[in-house]
């Protein structure tokens, strides 16, 4: 399964990128996460991991451990499932538009038993699940 979605944010490349890394920030924009913790100390960086606990409608509460694999601030990240459920990676591109920042979203991975079969659906909600996240990142970004 591979999902990609591109929109644009009024705020530069900087803002957008350092707000999308913090854990702090998650669930005010992805609102199917009920709880986010960076759990490797310092400030996000490659091999940064977080653990995040998911709740979408139809589904049991999950929790998963996240680790950023790229990191290239403030043009690129990419985080991949160390531990969970859900075994969809995802990558963050950022690149100068005009005053603000065109933001580019992938995500990808297999997914197995009942959601497998289910493929076109799951496919369809999920991605317009991210298009909602993406709806409220903007609108929380354009108002720092």
């Amino acid at each position: 399964m591979r999902i990609e979605e591109t929109f644009s944010v009024a705020r530069p490349p900087k803002v957008v990128f350092d707000y999308v890394i913090q854990a702090g920030n998650l669930a005010d924009w992805q609102t199917s996460k009920t709880f986010v913790e960076q759990i490797t100390e310092g400030p996000p960086r490659l091999g940064t991991r977080l653990r995040e606990r998911t709740k979408v409608p139809g589904r049991k509460e999950w929790e998963q451990i996240v680790e950023f694999v790229e990191f290239e601030r403030p043009r690129r990240f990419a985080v991949h499932i160390v531990e969970g459920p859900t075994p969809i990676d995802g990558r963050w591109t950022f690149e100068p538009d005009g005053e603000g920042t065109r933001v580019r979203f992938e995500a990808w991975g297999e997914l197995g038993g009942a959601m497998k079969l289910l493929l076109p659906v799951v496919k369809r909600l999920i991605a317009r699940d991210f298009a909602k996240y993406h709806r409220n990142l903007r609108r929380n970004v354009e108002a720092l």
